[in-house]
């Protein structure tokens, strides 16, 4: 195992013994130990009672949240014409059709999302076992495929996030930045546990949310009380 520099010593030793903390202590305690040279990305895992395998469990949906990521996000469009137009006078990063395909079928993905007209998903389609495991299909549950390419370039840029239940349950996302004011993050939190908790599916059975943790990108997790992070409305 290799060895421990300071830092991350000194991290380890104050996180040590702490667990179940509300949501502004552990994001004080985040804060606080945050000592590396990068703006660090504080963020949150939850551990939810679904299996995922099963289409009445699986978990998806999208959020706005409050203050924004502080993330600079790259976004594709496929749309051809004025589409295209629109999505380019939005501030899309990358916009094309079969010439973006071709591109990316090459391994070149310089983009966070994927956005695309409704006309242009024969195309896309054709990426599903490139864009599928990064999370970067476009979906019409989450807004993604849409003839409102502007609307969804401008809200994938302004702090939009995605979520998608992993295949053992968790759900994970950047909430933030460390240098954000405390109050901030905490309504960006409570903003994504709120949205996971309304997307609970049909085919959950028992506790929904099982267990809730921060981190910084390089520092240890801290779990929170389930309480806490949902204004004691009942996890189950």
């Amino acid at each position: 195992m290799a060895k421990l520099g300071k830092r991350a010593k000194a991290a380890r030793e104050a996180f040590a013994g702490k667990e179940n903390l509300s949501v502004d202590e552990a994001l004080s305690l985040i804060k606080s130990n945050a000592k590396v040279k990068f703006d660090e990305t504080v963020e949150i895992a939850m551990n939810l009672g679904v299996d995922p395998r099963h289409a009445d469990q699986m978990v998806r949906g999208v959020v706005s949240l409050p203050n924004g990521t502080g993330k600079t996000v790259r976004v594709a469009v496929f749309a051809r014409g004025a589409k295209a137009d629109e999505a380019k006078a939005a501030g899309a990063d990358i916009v094309g059709a079969e010439d973006l395909m071709e591109t990316v079928q090459g391994g070149t993905i310089d983009f966070d999302r994927c956005i695309a007209t409704p006309d242009m998903m024969p195309v896309v389609g054709r990426l599903g076992k490139v864009l599928g495991p990064r999370n970067l299909m476009p979906n019409p549950k989450v807004g993604t495929v849409t003839m409102d390419v502007a609307e969804a370039v401008k809200a994938a840029k302004g702090g939009q996030v995605q979520f998608k239940a992993e295949k053992n349950g968790v759900v994970h996302a950047g909430v933030g930045k460390v240098s954000f004011d405390a109050d901030k993050l905490r309504e960006n939190v409570l903003a994504f546990v709120d949205a996971v908790s309304k997307a609970k599916p049909s085919g959950a059975k028992g506790s929904y949310l099982k267990k809730i943790s921060l981190t910084s990108t390089m520092g240890p997790g801290v779990t929170v009380s389930v309480e806490s992070a949902t204004g004691n409305v009942a996890s189950a």
